[in-house]
Protein backbone atom coordinates (compact mmCIF):
# COMPACT_ATOMS: atom_id res chain seq x y z
CA UNK A 1 0.00 0.00 0.00
CA UNK A 2 1.19 3.42 -1.16
CA UNK A 3 2.80 4.94 2.42
CA UNK A 4 2.55 1.93 4.64
CA UNK A 5 4.52 -1.33 5.08
CA UNK A 6 3.07 -4.33 4.40
CA UNK A 7 2.16 -5.63 7.98
CA UNK A 8 0.11 -2.89 8.66
CA UNK A 9 -1.39 -3.49 5.08
CA UNK A 10 -2.27 -6.25 6.62
CA UNK A 11 -3.70 -5.45 9.79
CA UNK A 12 -5.64 -3.15 8.26
CA UNK A 13 -7.15 -5.51 5.76
CA UNK A 14 -7.67 -7.85 8.57
CA UNK A 15 -9.58 -5.17 10.47
CA UNK A 16 -11.72 -3.97 7.77
CA UNK A 17 -12.90 -7.80 6.44
CA UNK A 18 -13.39 -8.05 10.28
CA UNK A 19 -16.15 -5.45 10.75
CA UNK A 20 -17.85 -6.36 7.71
CA UNK A 21 -18.13 -9.37 8.64
CA UNK A 22 -19.27 -9.05 12.13
CA UNK A 23 -21.41 -6.07 11.37
CA UNK A 24 -22.02 -6.13 7.28
CA UNK A 25 -22.92 -2.70 5.73
CA UNK A 26 -24.74 -0.14 8.36
CA UNK A 27 -28.33 -1.06 7.54
CA UNK A 28 -28.69 3.06 8.05
CA UNK A 29 -27.14 6.36 6.93
CA UNK A 30 -24.61 4.48 4.37
CA UNK A 31 -22.49 6.16 2.38
CA UNK A 32 -23.56 4.73 -0.89
CA UNK A 33 -27.09 5.58 -0.27
CA UNK A 34 -26.17 8.96 -0.15
CA UNK A 35 -24.35 8.85 -2.54
CA UNK A 36 -26.19 6.88 -4.89
CA UNK A 37 -29.26 9.16 -4.56
CA UNK A 38 -26.75 11.99 -5.59
CA UNK A 39 -25.47 10.25 -8.74
CA UNK A 40 -29.46 9.79 -9.78
CA UNK A 41 -29.43 13.78 -9.66
CA UNK A 42 -26.21 14.59 -11.26
CA UNK A 43 -27.69 12.39 -14.27
CA UNK A 44 -31.37 14.07 -14.16
CA UNK A 45 -29.16 17.19 -14.50
CA UNK A 46 -26.51 16.59 -17.14
CA UNK A 47 -27.38 13.37 -18.81
CA UNK A 48 -28.95 15.35 -22.33
CA UNK A 49 -30.74 12.03 -23.09
CA UNK A 50 -33.01 11.94 -19.77
CA UNK A 51 -36.15 11.72 -22.16
CA UNK A 52 -34.88 9.27 -24.53
CA UNK A 53 -36.84 6.75 -23.67
CA UNK A 54 -39.90 7.07 -20.68
CA UNK A 55 -42.96 5.35 -20.14
CA UNK A 56 -46.82 6.44 -21.17
CA UNK A 57 -49.95 7.02 -18.95
CA UNK A 58 -50.56 3.16 -20.31
CA UNK A 59 -47.19 1.90 -19.50
CA UNK A 60 -45.61 1.57 -22.27
CA UNK A 61 -42.12 2.88 -23.54
CA UNK A 62 -42.18 5.85 -25.75
CA UNK A 63 -38.74 6.92 -27.62
CA UNK A 64 -37.77 10.01 -27.73
CA UNK A 65 -34.71 11.38 -30.10
CA UNK A 66 -31.32 10.94 -28.94
CA UNK A 67 -29.05 13.69 -28.31
CA UNK A 68 -25.69 13.97 -30.40
CA UNK A 69 -23.38 10.68 -29.12
CA UNK A 70 -20.47 12.97 -27.87
CA UNK A 71 -22.36 15.61 -26.05
CA UNK A 72 -23.89 12.96 -23.89
CA UNK A 73 -20.75 10.76 -23.78
CA UNK A 74 -18.76 14.37 -22.79
CA UNK A 75 -22.01 15.03 -19.98
CA UNK A 76 -21.03 11.49 -18.97
CA UNK A 77 -17.53 12.00 -18.13
CA UNK A 78 -18.65 15.39 -16.60
CA UNK A 79 -20.95 13.63 -14.40
CA UNK A 80 -18.47 10.80 -13.07
CA UNK A 81 -15.94 13.44 -12.38
CA UNK A 82 -18.53 15.53 -10.52
CA UNK A 83 -19.72 12.15 -8.47
CA UNK A 84 -16.68 10.41 -7.94
CA UNK A 85 -13.82 13.04 -7.61
CA UNK A 86 -14.88 14.71 -4.93
CA UNK A 87 -15.19 12.00 -2.03
CA UNK A 88 -12.17 10.20 -2.85
CA UNK A 89 -10.06 13.72 -2.84
CA UNK A 90 -11.37 14.91 0.40
CA UNK A 91 -10.36 11.03 1.71
CA UNK A 92 -6.97 11.74 0.35
CA UNK A 93 -6.00 15.27 2.11
CA UNK A 94 -7.49 13.73 5.22
CA UNK A 95 -5.81 10.53 5.50
CA UNK A 96 -3.05 12.70 4.44
CA UNK A 97 -3.38 15.41 6.95
CA UNK A 98 -4.51 13.19 10.15
CA UNK A 99 -2.09 11.73 12.65
CA UNK A 100 -1.34 8.34 11.94
CA UNK A 101 -3.93 6.35 14.02
CA UNK A 102 -6.52 8.80 13.17
CA UNK A 103 -5.47 7.70 9.59
CA UNK A 104 -5.44 4.26 9.82
CA UNK A 105 -8.64 4.22 11.75
CA UNK A 106 -10.35 6.01 8.81
CA UNK A 107 -8.64 4.14 5.42
CA UNK A 108 -10.30 0.56 7.95
CA UNK A 109 -13.79 2.18 7.75
CA UNK A 110 -13.28 3.19 4.31
CA UNK A 111 -12.62 -0.62 3.33
CA UNK A 112 -15.60 -1.80 5.62
CA UNK A 113 -17.63 0.40 3.66
CA UNK A 114 -16.79 -0.72 0.54
CA UNK A 115 -16.64 -4.41 1.06
CA UNK A 116 -19.55 -6.39 0.72
CA UNK A 117 -18.80 -10.22 1.72
CA UNK A 118 -21.55 -9.94 4.36
CA UNK A 119 -24.21 -8.40 2.56
CA UNK A 120 -23.33 -11.06 -0.12
CA UNK A 121 -24.26 -13.60 1.76
CA UNK A 122 -27.21 -11.91 3.58
CA UNK A 123 -28.90 -11.57 0.24
CA UNK A 124 -27.56 -14.67 -1.77
CA UNK A 125 -28.01 -17.93 1.31
CA UNK A 126 -32.13 -17.25 1.57
CA UNK A 127 -32.54 -17.89 -1.95
CA UNK A 128 -31.16 -21.26 -1.68
CA UNK A 129 -33.26 -21.75 2.02
CA UNK A 130 -36.06 -21.01 -0.10
CA UNK A 131 -35.25 -23.34 -2.87
CA UNK A 132 -34.77 -26.10 -0.31
CA UNK A 133 -38.08 -25.21 1.26
CA UNK A 134 -39.70 -25.54 -1.65
CA UNK A 135 -40.98 -22.10 -2.16
CA UNK A 136 -39.90 -21.28 -5.57
CA UNK A 137 -42.38 -17.46 -5.54
CA UNK A 138 -40.07 -16.43 -2.77
CA UNK A 139 -36.77 -17.64 -4.31
CA UNK A 140 -37.22 -15.55 -7.35
CA UNK A 141 -38.18 -12.94 -5.30
CA UNK A 142 -35.48 -12.90 -3.15
CA UNK A 143 -33.36 -13.34 -6.42
CA UNK A 144 -34.88 -10.44 -8.01
CA UNK A 145 -33.47 -8.40 -5.20
CA UNK A 146 -30.02 -8.93 -6.51
CA UNK A 147 -29.93 -9.06 -10.14
CA UNK A 148 -31.74 -7.09 -13.21
CA UNK A 149 -33.10 -10.42 -14.81
CA UNK A 150 -37.08 -11.30 -15.07
CA UNK A 151 -37.14 -13.73 -12.86
CA UNK A 152 -41.37 -13.69 -13.02
CA UNK A 153 -41.03 -17.48 -14.69
CA UNK A 154 -38.19 -18.82 -13.66
CA UNK A 155 -37.80 -22.67 -12.66
CA UNK A 156 -35.52 -24.13 -9.80
CA UNK A 157 -32.81 -24.26 -12.18
CA UNK A 158 -32.91 -20.33 -13.63
CA UNK A 159 -32.71 -19.13 -10.24
CA UNK A 160 -30.16 -21.54 -8.57
CA UNK A 161 -28.10 -19.94 -11.83
CA UNK A 162 -28.59 -16.58 -11.38
CA UNK A 163 -27.91 -16.10 -7.85
CA UNK A 164 -25.08 -18.08 -8.78
CA UNK A 165 -23.74 -15.61 -11.25
CA UNK A 166 -24.63 -12.80 -9.07
CA UNK A 167 -22.55 -14.17 -5.98
CA UNK A 168 -19.84 -15.04 -8.45
CA UNK A 169 -19.76 -11.61 -10.08
CA UNK A 170 -20.37 -9.57 -7.20
CA UNK A 171 -17.54 -11.78 -5.35
CA UNK A 172 -15.13 -9.39 -7.35
CA UNK A 173 -16.95 -6.45 -7.28
CA UNK A 174 -18.07 -6.02 -3.47
CA UNK A 175 -14.99 -7.96 -2.27
CA UNK A 176 -11.88 -8.70 -4.56
CA UNK A 177 -12.02 -5.35 -6.27
CA UNK A 178 -12.09 -3.38 -3.10
CA UNK A 179 -9.23 -5.47 -1.04
CA UNK A 180 -6.95 -5.23 -4.39
CA UNK A 181 -7.45 -1.05 -4.60
CA UNK A 182 -7.05 -1.52 -0.88
CA UNK A 183 -3.50 -2.62 -1.00
CA UNK A 184 -2.45 -0.95 -3.84
CA UNK A 185 -3.80 2.60 -2.84
CA UNK A 186 -5.30 2.09 0.66
CA UNK A 187 -8.84 3.53 1.56
CA UNK A 188 -8.73 5.68 -1.20
CA UNK A 189 -8.57 3.56 -3.36
CA UNK A 190 -11.09 1.36 -1.98
CA UNK A 191 -13.49 3.83 -1.88
CA UNK A 192 -12.64 4.91 -5.28
CA UNK A 193 -13.12 1.73 -6.90
CA UNK A 194 -16.67 0.95 -5.32
CA UNK A 195 -17.83 4.56 -6.42
CA UNK A 196 -16.75 3.51 -9.73
CA UNK A 197 -18.50 0.43 -9.80
CA UNK A 198 -21.26 1.82 -8.29
CA UNK A 199 -21.32 4.37 -11.19
CA UNK A 200 -21.19 1.45 -13.29
CA UNK A 201 -24.11 -0.08 -12.00
CA UNK A 202 -26.29 3.27 -12.27
CA UNK A 203 -25.52 4.19 -15.57
CA UNK A 204 -23.56 1.27 -16.91
CA UNK A 205 -26.95 0.43 -18.88
CA UNK A 206 -27.50 0.17 -22.85
CA UNK A 207 -30.46 1.77 -22.94
CA UNK A 208 -31.83 4.59 -24.98
CA UNK A 209 -31.53 6.50 -21.95
CA UNK A 210 -27.97 5.91 -20.60
CA UNK A 211 -25.71 4.35 -23.73
CA UNK A 212 -23.90 7.70 -24.39
CA UNK A 213 -23.96 8.61 -21.10
CA UNK A 214 -22.90 6.32 -18.85
CA UNK A 215 -20.34 5.07 -21.78
CA UNK A 216 -17.89 6.63 -19.34
CA UNK A 217 -18.94 5.22 -16.03
CA UNK A 218 -19.04 1.58 -17.72
CA UNK A 219 -15.54 1.95 -19.46
CA UNK A 220 -14.11 3.44 -16.12
CA UNK A 221 -15.27 0.03 -14.01
CA UNK A 222 -13.99 -2.27 -16.82
CA UNK A 223 -10.55 -0.58 -16.77
CA UNK A 224 -10.39 -0.65 -12.67
CA UNK A 225 -11.52 -3.75 -12.56
CA UNK A 226 -9.47 -5.01 -15.30
CA UNK A 227 -6.46 -6.73 -13.00
CA UNK A 228 -8.86 -7.86 -9.79
CA UNK A 229 -11.22 -9.35 -12.14
CA UNK A 230 -8.50 -11.97 -13.15
CA UNK A 231 -6.65 -12.02 -9.92
CA UNK A 232 -10.34 -13.06 -8.54
CA UNK A 233 -10.96 -15.39 -11.71
CA UNK A 234 -7.19 -17.53 -10.57
CA UNK A 235 -8.44 -17.60 -7.14
CA UNK A 236 -11.99 -19.33 -7.98
CA UNK A 237 -9.89 -21.38 -9.82
CA UNK A 238 -7.08 -22.31 -6.99
CA UNK A 239 -9.98 -22.68 -4.57
CA UNK A 240 -12.26 -25.18 -6.51
CA UNK A 241 -11.59 -27.42 -9.43
CA UNK A 242 -8.73 -25.41 -11.32
CA UNK A 243 -8.53 -27.60 -14.61
CA UNK A 244 -11.95 -27.21 -15.18
CA UNK A 245 -12.08 -23.18 -14.05
CA UNK A 246 -8.76 -23.00 -16.33
CA UNK A 247 -10.41 -24.58 -19.12
CA UNK A 248 -13.61 -22.84 -18.51
CA UNK A 249 -11.96 -19.26 -18.77
CA UNK A 250 -9.41 -20.15 -21.59
CA UNK A 251 -12.61 -20.90 -23.74
CA UNK A 252 -15.56 -19.16 -23.13
CA UNK A 253 -14.71 -15.94 -21.39
CA UNK A 254 -13.87 -14.14 -24.08
CA UNK A 255 -17.35 -14.92 -25.53
CA UNK A 256 -19.05 -13.12 -22.54
CA UNK A 257 -19.81 -9.32 -23.22
CA UNK A 258 -17.97 -7.84 -20.57
CA UNK A 259 -14.30 -8.33 -20.66
CA UNK A 260 -13.91 -8.55 -16.59
CA UNK A 261 -17.43 -10.39 -15.84
CA UNK A 262 -16.46 -13.30 -18.77
CA UNK A 263 -13.67 -14.62 -16.90
CA UNK A 264 -14.91 -14.31 -13.52
CA UNK A 265 -17.92 -16.46 -13.70
CA UNK A 266 -16.58 -18.85 -16.43
CA UNK A 267 -13.84 -19.44 -14.10
CA UNK A 268 -16.35 -19.68 -10.64
CA UNK A 269 -18.81 -21.80 -12.71
CA UNK A 270 -16.02 -24.02 -14.17
CA UNK A 271 -14.46 -24.42 -10.41
CA UNK A 272 -17.71 -25.43 -9.11
CA UNK A 273 -18.45 -27.76 -12.16
CA UNK A 274 -21.71 -26.70 -12.94
CA UNK A 275 -23.50 -24.88 -16.09
CA UNK A 276 -23.75 -20.77 -15.50
CA UNK A 277 -24.76 -18.56 -18.92
CA UNK A 278 -26.92 -18.96 -21.43
CA UNK A 279 -30.06 -16.64 -22.89
CA UNK A 280 -31.80 -14.65 -20.21
CA UNK A 281 -34.45 -12.30 -19.88
CA UNK A 282 -34.19 -8.36 -19.71
CA UNK A 283 -36.28 -5.44 -19.60
CA UNK A 284 -39.09 -7.70 -21.42
CA UNK A 285 -36.30 -8.97 -24.17
CA UNK A 286 -34.46 -12.51 -24.26
CA UNK A 287 -31.41 -12.07 -24.42
CA UNK A 288 -28.60 -14.58 -25.92
CA UNK A 289 -26.04 -15.56 -23.65
CA UNK A 290 -22.81 -17.50 -24.41
CA UNK A 291 -23.03 -20.70 -21.75
CA UNK A 292 -20.47 -20.50 -19.25
CA UNK A 293 -18.86 -23.39 -16.41
CA UNK A 294 -19.36 -27.20 -17.65
CA UNK A 295 -21.34 -29.65 -15.77
CA UNK A 296 -24.99 -29.81 -15.39
CA UNK A 297 -27.39 -27.37 -14.58
CA UNK A 298 -27.00 -25.60 -11.50
CA UNK A 299 -29.20 -26.09 -8.29
CA UNK A 300 -30.31 -24.82 -4.79
CA UNK A 301 -27.43 -26.62 -3.23
CA UNK A 302 -24.98 -25.54 -5.62
CA UNK A 303 -25.75 -21.70 -4.18
CA UNK A 304 -24.07 -22.95 -0.97
CA UNK A 305 -21.14 -24.14 -2.73
CA UNK A 306 -20.84 -20.98 -4.74
CA UNK A 307 -20.99 -18.91 -1.39
CA UNK A 308 -18.39 -21.57 0.32
CA UNK A 309 -16.09 -20.84 -2.88
CA UNK A 310 -16.11 -17.32 -2.36
CA UNK A 311 -15.01 -17.30 1.46
CA UNK A 312 -12.60 -19.98 0.57
CA UNK A 313 -11.08 -17.14 -1.97
CA UNK A 314 -11.18 -14.23 0.95
CA UNK A 315 -9.34 -16.28 2.97
CA UNK A 316 -6.73 -17.02 -0.16
CA UNK A 317 -6.18 -13.47 -0.71
CA UNK A 318 -5.84 -12.55 2.99
CA UNK A 319 -3.39 -15.27 3.29
CA UNK A 320 -1.81 -13.93 0.34
CA UNK A 321 -1.32 -10.67 1.72
CA UNK A 322 -0.27 -12.52 5.13
CA UNK A 323 2.75 -14.22 2.77
CA UNK A 324 3.72 -10.73 1.18
CA UNK A 325 4.04 -9.40 4.98
CA UNK A 326 6.25 -11.70 5.86
CA UNK A 327 8.51 -11.66 3.16
CA UNK A 328 8.27 -7.73 3.78
CA UNK A 329 9.93 -8.61 6.96
CA UNK A 330 12.22 -11.38 6.54
CA UNK A 331 13.78 -9.81 3.06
Amino acid sequence: MIGFSAPITLALCLAGVALDAIWGEPSRAHPLVGFGKVAARIERILNPDRHAAHRSADGEYVAAPESRPWHARIAGVMGWSVAVLPPVALLAVLTHLLPPALSWAMQVIALWFALGARSLVDHIAPVERALGAGDLALARTLTSRVVTRDLSDANEQAVAKAAIESALENGNDAIFGALFWFVVAGGTGALAFRLVNTLDAMWGYRTPRMRYFGWAAARLDDAANYIPARLTALTYALCGNARNALACWRTQASAWESPNAGPVMASGAGSLNVACGGAARYHGMLEPRPVLGCGPAPRADDIGRALALVKRSIAAWLAAIALLAAASILL
